[in-house]
């Protein structure tokens, strides 16, 4: 072991300057892949793990082989043999142990990602690193008052992280409600995406597909390919979705249905929101709620224009997506039958903290940019913050535990890049320059191409080392990552 609106669209920060309603999303697709994909089967959802007596103990295999994807047969990477891997359910206040056994051919590691627990020693310790054919016993201790919401897990080994999370390895995380929900049916729904080859392995991925944030040809929801949903009129569903895309925005519809959000992240609305749509960043998570009206309606990942790498490694602005202007077809909601009584109005939640009164101690920016490299990989493109690329031996940014501090997230390049910072989230208070009416929660804050968001952070509770990071993977593994101590 080594450290090493109503009726309105709700968006997860906002698109770029260069956003288009028919753009699409930056990719060089890659249409070799003539994998044998099954469409329309029946939702499946991974093992529900449930914690009980306050804690959950478990192992989590990361092994290359054999895994069920769309429906068919393929070789890939997973946890435990699924895509995704189980779903882990916990409380407020509950210890959560896992195993971690490597039987890949690389060294990987764990993290919980948007959990708040200690980022030291054998919990959320992003700088460790578990080798081929070892194990490694993580420890979370989750804190009494810890915020209900969908969170996930995934590996975080810097310079592999794209590859691995690409390959299969994820799952959800959801810390449950103390006060019910009234809901007919709940479901975790993890969004990724793959490319595989005819033979069904993972397809190579390019040099510009990484400098861009690959996508892949596949658009999976829980492993499959527009899996079939059922539900009578009438009855209120909670959707919990992931976006565990490397590189890839989810834009969200699903028309002729009543769309409300509860939660972005581990943040919660006072009341529910009524919406259209939504926008997931990579590493976003969206507790909706889903009220069936009679029909079939298609859930779809509208195009989103990210940005482009403009004249640099040869880009020309962001290609076109291949599924055309009405996006990906992710699932298939059939809602029949006779209608049911509708249930209890959802309570109330908890007025989320604000910390725009709350006295700063310090404030920072942290410049998030793109450029040709000038060093020994000249010709290659840098991805920097505040112009220095990601060492785990050079501390960054260092806060003073307990403290209140103003971050502004400054983007000087082409393309959207969103921020996540481990352990702590971060309040919006500002985008390009306009506040925020009310308090947003997020671990994951999207940075539109040449714009700024202005977020605080209460850093409480626990003290270490830990890194924030863009979220389009390739760019994290490329270098744009920051090491912060809380001390």
């Amino acid at each position: 072991m080594q450290p090493l609106s109503r009726r309105g669209a709700l968006i997860l920060g906002s698109l770029g300057a260069t956003a288009a309603a028919t753009g699409a999303a930056g990719l060089l697709w890659s249409r070799g892949s003539e994998f044998q994909a099954a469409r329309g089967q029946e939702l499946e959802e991974p093992q529900n793990l449930h914690s009980a007596g306050g804690r959950l103990q478990l192992t989590l295999s990361a092994a290359s082989g054999k895994v069920r994807i769309a429906g068919k047969d393929a070789t890939a990477l997973s946890y435990n043999g699924s895509l995704p891997g189980p779903t882990l359910f916990l409380r407020a206040g509950d210890r959560l142990t896992v195993t971690l056994e490597n039987r890949l051919r690389d060294p990987t590691n764990l993290h919980v990602h948007g959990l708040h627990v200690s980022p030291q020693g054998n919990s959320d310790n992003a700088l460790l690193a578990v080798g081929p054919g070892t194990s490694f016993d993580y420890e979370y201790q989750l804190p009494a008052d810890h915020p209900p919401g969908v969170y996930w897990y995934h590996p975080h080994h810097h310079g592999l992280v794209a590859d691995q999370i690409f390959g299969g390895l994820y799952g959800a995380i959801v810390v449950q409600d103390d006060r019910a929900i009234p809901s007919s049916r709940e479901r975790v729904l993890v969004i990724s995406d793959i490319s595989l080859t005819s033979g069904g392995r993972i397809a190579a991925v390019s040099v510009m597909e990484k400098m861009m944030g690959r996508e892949g040809a596949l658009v999976l929801v829980n492993g499959q390919l527009n899996p079939r949903l059922a539900a009578r009129p009438g009855e209120r569903e909670r959707w919990r979705i992931i976006n565990a895309c490397t590189g890839r925005y989810l834009k969200l519809r699903l028309d002729g249905q009543s769309l409300q959000v509860l939660g972005l992240d581990s943040g919660r609305f006072r009341v529910p929101a009524d919406v259209e749509e939504v926008l997931l960043a990579p590493g976003n998570r969206v507790d909706l709620l889903v009220t069936a009206q009679a029909g079939t309606a298609v859930l779809r990942a509208l195009p989103v224009n990210r940005g482009s790498l403009g004249s640099m490694m040869g880009g020309n602005g962001p290609p076109r997506s291949p599924f055309g202007p009405s996006g990906a077809v992710l699932a298939t909601f059939a809602v029949a039958g006779a209608p049911v009584a509708a249930l209890a109005p959802v309570p109330e939640q908890q007025v989320p903290r604000d910390l725009r009164a709350a006295p700063v101690a310090a404030r920072r920016e942290l410049v998030f940019a793109m450029g040709m490299g000038m060093g020994p990989g000249a010709g290659m493109m840098d991805f920097t913050i505040n112009g220095q690329s990601f060492d785990p031996a050079r501390v960054d940014t260092t806060v003073s535990a307990g403290s209140v501090e103003e971050w502004t997230l400054r983007n000087t390049s082409l393309m959207d890049h969103p921020v996540h910072l481990h352990v702590w989230p971060m309040q919006i208070i500002e985008q390009a320059g306009l506040p925020v009416d009310t308090p947003r929660w997020q671990d994951v804050v999207n940075v539109p191409a040449r714009s700024s968001v202005r977020v605080r952070i209460a850093f409480d509770d626990f003290t270490g080392k830990t890194v924030y990071h863009c979220h389009i993977l390739d760019h994290e593994d490329a270098g744009m990552m920051g090491l912060m101590e809380a001390r």
